[in-house]
């Protein structure tokens, strides 16, 4: 017998299923589901408000079912407190801390407490307003003013402190609750590193302590959804001072996550936060700093990406003394894409110099010169792509091997920078006597660079290579065509074409050099001859044709106007003797 299937959203939609059930003939069948809506926050408001404003006082007095409002509080919040104090005896406290007490985002009252106030930079700044303001009123020996009097109450030093209570005042309550996680993993200490508040970090770790050595550590050590742990969120805001607590705390926490994702290093570098560096590097226990990035990474390359050469020379040298077991050799290591931190810098591309920073990455290891990525391109390609001829330059001479690299293609630097269009490293190359060997390397389809130098009917780069005297003009490819073959079928047979384009002259020049075609019958190059399109052809003139008309008509029409005009122009018609010449002096 078929089943009818009914699905609820809510507990009261359930309730009326069941009673549609009743009503059913007992005979049929239904299946009744009750789906979970989105989880929603339950956190009490009045909780909420008190844990989101540091109201330490209020928040004992809620837990110790005392109303204690302060004097001259209105009523309806007299009552609201009231009302969420009756709950009141352990039982209730418990129930507001867990069935109560957790926001749309998962948060309890421990992470709302530890996220709320100001962090270190604001206390700080309020500190040395207040001390200023106070060496004003006492130099000027007057009272401070009604302004003054509200700005030394709100941010004087206290306003820290209540905050600091009502964690530990939540603690006392609910133990458990340092260490739970909202929707993305994040403990209260994460929430406190993140806000950049130091006294609350120390707080929980303190809280913490009470429990032992190890709890400490697991605090610590607990990480979010993206495998991060509060040192990342310290690190994230550039608070040195808390760095320093967590890592004094834990001197291997600079080591997670352990599989090799975002490390603080790592973080570090990106972010430009040099001391923070120096605190990782020396509170971190020998061969437990982890340098490893996203998407396998490490800080090396992040160092090169930016550009950083004081970073590259710490890196390099502490690549030999503090490494963690994960990692491998920096200068080797491959990112996703098969990229060392070498493929990084040779695309950094300066007009008259190689860069220091590629410099240092080869100079720490050469080998890396030989180290392909997963499309085969070895360092040495990636400067060409770019343009980047000096690094060329400094690859060859340190490493003259490196020259004759191939990548799965077959093709050298020098074929990658002929389909770049990179005129600039051909003419470089060509200059240099030592690349001699490789003017006529082909690639898997049997072209060399000037193959492909005809082929995309450049000028820069044809001239170069046909000026070298290694260059050989009559090689064929797999396919038994010469440049000159390539060349000749570039020009069309039929059609318009201007014969001073550059199709045109590499043909010409080919022919005068004295390059012959291939072996191949005339009528099977013919069929490769480039055909155009009339219609689109004679568009084209007809575009241009009437633009040079037009042209030449406003050329003609400000010649004569200048040649028949009177200088000085003429009296305007509503006055007297309109339209005679303003030169004139006299009515004809």
């Amino acid at each position: 017998m078929d089943a009818k299937l009914m699905v609820a959203t809510g507990s009261g939609d359930v309730q009326q299923l069941k009673d549609l059930v009743n009503k059913q003939e007992q005979d049929s069948k239904m299946v009744v589901v009750e789906a979970m809506a989105k989880q929603q926050g339950n956190m009490d408001p009045h909780l909420l408000a008190l844990a989101s404003s540091g109201s330490s006082e209020k928040l004992q007095a809620l837990f110790n079912r005392k109303d204690g409002p302060s004097s001259g509080q209105s009523t309806e919040r007299s009552l609201t407190t009231r009302r969420v104090s009756s709950y009141g005896d352990a039982e209730a406290n418990e129930s507001i801390l867990k069935g109560k007490g957790i926001t749309a985002e998962g948060d309890t009252a421990l992470h709302v407490v530890a996220a709320s106030g100001q962090g270190d930079n604001f206390f700080t700044r309020s500190r040395e307003a207040k001390h200023l303001l106070l060496v004003d009123v006492n130099n000027n020996r007057r009272h401070p003013t009604h302004a003054e009097r509200h700005a030394l109450t709100t941010y004087g030093y206290g306003d820290g402190d209540n905050f600091l209570e009502s964690a530990r005042i939540i603690y006392g309550k609910a133990k458990h609750l340092l260490f739970v996680q909202n929707n993305k993993g994040d403990t209260p200490l994460h929430c406190a590193a993140r806000a950049g508040k130091s006294n609350m970090v120390a707080c929980l770790i303190d809280l913490a302590s009470a429990e032992g050595e190890d709890r400490i550590k697991e605090l610590l050590r607990k990480e979010d959804k993206h495998k991060e742990t509060a040192l990342h969120e310290a690190v994230r805001v550039g608070n040195n001072y808390i760095v320093n607590l967590l890592t004094e705390e834990d001197s291997e926490l600079a080591s997670f996550p352990e599989d090799g994702g975002t490390s603080p290093m790592y973080l570090a570098i990106m972010l430009e936060q040099d001391e923070i560096m120096k605190t990782l590097y020396d509170k971190t226990s020998h061969g437990k700093l982890s340098f490893s990035g996203p998407n396998g990474q490490n800080a090396l390359h992040a160092a090169v990406l930016r550009y950083r050469a004081r970073d590259l020379t710490k890196l390099l040298k502490w690549n030999e003394t503090h490494l963690c077991p994960q990692n491998k050799d920096l200068t080797t290591q491959r990112d996703e894409n098969g990229s060392t931190p070498l493929h990084f810098a040779a695309a950094i591309k300066l007009l008259f110099r190689p860069s220091s920073i590629c410099q240092q990455v080869l100079e720490a290891n050469p080998d890396a010169m030989y180290q392909p990525d997963y499309s085969g391109f070895f360092p040495i390609h990636v400067a060409a792509s770019v343009g980047a001829s000096c690094n060329i330059d400094m690859f060859v001479k340190r490493c003259p091997g490196s020259a004759g690299l191939c990548d799965d293609k077959g093709r050298t630097f020098l074929h990658v920078a002929v389909e770049k269009k990179e005129a600039s490293v051909i003419r470089s190359a060509c200059r240099n006597l030592s690349l001699s060997w490789i003017m006529n390397m082909v690639d898997n389809d049997g072209n060399t660079a000037l193959h492909l130098a005809v082929e995309a009917g450049s000028l820069q780069m044809f001239c170069p290579l046909l000026a070298n005297p290694q260059v050989k003009l009559n090689l064929p490819n797999s396919r038994g065509e010469t440049p000159l073959d390539i060349a000749e079928y570039k020009i069309p047979e039929d059609g318009f074409y201007y014969p001073k384009n550059s199709e045109v002259q590499i043909c010409r020049t080919l022919r005068i050099a004295g390059a012959v075609k291939g072996a191949h019958r005339h009528d099977h190059l013919k069929d490769k001859t480039v055909k155009h399109d009339e219609s689109k052809e004679m568009e084209v003139v007809k575009d241009s044709t009437g633009a040079l008309c037009i042209g030449s008509v406003l050329i003609a029409t400000v010649t004569f106007g200048a040649t028949f005009a009177v200088p000085g122009g003429y009296i305007a018609d509503d006055h007297n003797n309109g339209g005679t010449p303003i030169l004139a002096r006299r009515n004809r």
